[in-house]
């Protein structure tokens, strides 16, 4: 059964209408590629308040994981991570540091994922090749951390190729 995804642009150039928003449609093409069902794409401006409300109203009643693209580097206005962090219940570490590790650009991400309610977020940067990059890092254990928030007995996949 696919899971849905949503994601968010976080672009102040988008939200005026100056940028196209390529990462968003990227990851869309993406994630239906991999099985996933999009149930939504909303953009937002950057800033802690502007994410962590765009955030509580698609994390509101949903199952599933929502992707952000955008403001997780070291811009003055790069929030996302912030904005992030005001509304999950948990982190989720190991997937934040994973995505780090695609390419020496990754060490300046400042990216996070984690909880709220029965929703995975998970940050990605902006440009649609780094955004790419970073959810293809996680992107095999994405669906088994969604199921496992609302039925734990979700099995746990066979990381054992000798079984095939």
């Amino acid at each position: 059964m696919p899971l849905s995804v949503k994601i968010l642009t976080v672009s102040d150039g988008v939200i005026a209408g100056t940028r196209e928003d390529r990462s968003g449609e990227i990851l869309e093409r993406h994630m239906v590629e991999a099985g996933w069902t999009v149930q939504e794409r909303a953009v937002t401006a950057d800033g802690v308040e502007s994410v962590a409300g765009a955030l509580r109203r698609l994390t509101s009643g949903f199952h599933g994981l929502i992707i952000t693209t955008g403001g997780t580097g070291f811009g003055p206005r790069d929030l996302t991570p912030e904005g992030t962090r005001a509304v999950i219940d948990r982190e989720a570490p190991g997937l934040a540091e994973a995505m780090r590790t695609v390419s020496p650009l990754g060490r300046l991400s400042r990216a996070i994922a984690g909880t709220r309610g029965t929703a995975l977020i998970v940050n990605t940067p902006g440009s649609s090749k780094g955004c790419i990059e970073t959810i293809d890092a996680v992107i095999d254990v994405l669906d088994h951390a969604v199921r496992l928030m609302v039925d734990n007995y979700d099995p746990h996949p066979s990381t054992d190729t000798a079984e095939s």
